[in-house]
This record gives structure tokens, sequence and C-alpha cells, in this order.
């Protein structure tokens, strides 16, 4: 069961950035762990699949790095704060806001009227600092739910209007950015258990690379409703668990 869920949500993240939360309850329902040691393995594993993404994204010319850098320079520093913040908060509430921040996007990209910013060149004045500014608030909500960066930045830059494809690929590189980080914190706690996320990762890579596919071969219209619909499942099933 472990391997599907592993298998799907690789695949979820290659086409649509957005997937890798749902891994870490069904490593604490099948895997066994306890919810840090879960939130931690899953964070080392979208190490590789970021780096698998961001390679087969890259390979198909689907990266636009003008809008990559920006993101990757805001979320560097608010990954971090986030981390420290989240220890503020009593963890059932920090839950509860996270999720109904990410049902609320999810439900914003299915409004119609979202003019699509294309992933070559970019001329509009401001357009760095908003990446920035997504940047901050994915790395920002990345380090405060453990969750991967691209569960915001991908809603965030659809709403924004930047044509998803090109949101998915800035997602691929956002996960290494902020899966590294994690990791790193983590392996001074001693919270991975690499024996289930070596075999987890293999299952993980081989859905990324259908996903990637599949994200090069349907429209921006499904890959936003794609977007849109798994942010509102893994928002409500992030609410179902917490209360």
């Amino acid at each position: 069961m472990l391997a599907a869920i592993a298998l799907a949500v690789g695949a979820f993240i290659g086409a649509v950035g957005v997937g890798g939360v749902l891994l870490i309850p069904f490593l604490v329902l099948v895997g066994g762990l306890g919810i840090h040691a879960a939130t931690s393995t899953a964070l080392f594993s979208f190490l590789f699949t970021g780096l698998l993404g961001t390679y087969l994204f890259q390979r198909r010319g689907s990266i636009a790095w003008r809008l990559a850098w920006p993101v990757c320079t805001g979320a560097l520093p608010f990954g971090y704060l986030g981390t420290r913040t989240a220890s503020l908060f009593d963890p059932q509430q920090l839950t509860l806001l996270i999720a109904a921040i990410v049902v609320f996007a999810g439900i914003h990209v299915f409004r119609p009227g979202t003019v699509a910013i294309p992933a070559g060149p970019v001329a509009a004045r401001g357009t760095t600092l908003t990446l920035l500014a997504v940047g901050a608030a994915s790395g920002f909500g990345a380090g405060l739910s453990g969750a991967g960066g691209p569960l915001f930045s991908v809603p965030l830059m659809v709403i924004l209007g930047f044509a998803p494809l090109a949101a998915v690929g800035v997602g691929q590189v956002l996960q290494i950015l902020a899966s590294g980080s994690g990791s790193l914190a983590a392996l001074g706690e001693d919270r991975i258990d690499f024996a289930i996320a070596a075999w987890v990762t293999l299952f993980e890579l081989a859905g990324v690379v259908a996903g990637v596919a599949l994200a090069h071969r349907v429209g921006a219209a499904t890959l936003r409703r794609l977007a849109g619909g798994l942010c509102v499942l893994v928002g409500a099933f992030m609410l179902l668990r917490s209360l």
C-alpha cells in the first residue's frame, strides 16, 4: 500500500508539483513512523524527486529560470523563519490554519478569467518583487507546516496568472531547496528513517517520470484544474485529520 501511495505521490509531484504532503499520514498509518519521523523522512525523499523533476523539466525546456531564481531566493530565509514560528503555535491550530489556506488557494485557482503569463520572457514591471513574495510565502508555509514548498508556490503562481506548466517547473526547483534545508536540520536530530526512505523514493521517482510526461501532454486548463483540485483535497484531508 505504501509503495502504491509513493508512486501516486511521485506522479502528482511530476504533474502538478503538489501532492507530497499526502505521503506523511501514510508513513504514520502504514509505515509505523511517528509524526516527526514521517515528516522528516518524506521531506528527505522529496529532495530526490525535486532533483529528478528539475532535470526532466529542464530537458524539455520547461523551467523558466527567470521565475525560479526569485522564488527560491525569497524562500531561503523565510523557510527558517517559518520553522522557528511553528514552535510558537498549538499543532492543531496550526494545521487548521494551513489547511484553510490551501483549500482557499485551490478554490481560487478554479475561478475563471486567469490570464496566463508565459514561461518564457517576463517583461512585466514588478514581476521580480511578486516572485520574491511568492517565494517568501512558500518558504514560510513550508517551514511552518513541514510540507514541500510547491504546495504553496504552485497555487499562488497560478492565482497570480503565471502559466501552470511554468509554475510546476518552478515548484520542482523550489522542492530541492525546501527539502535540502529541512533534511539538514532533521539529520542533526536523527529523525530520518533511511531504510523506509530508500525504497519509498524509488517508487516516487517512477511516479515523477510518469507525472512529468503527463504535464507536457495535457493543456494549461487541465493542469490548472488538477492543481486546484488536489489543493482542495489535500486541505480537506488536513482539516479532517486535525479535527
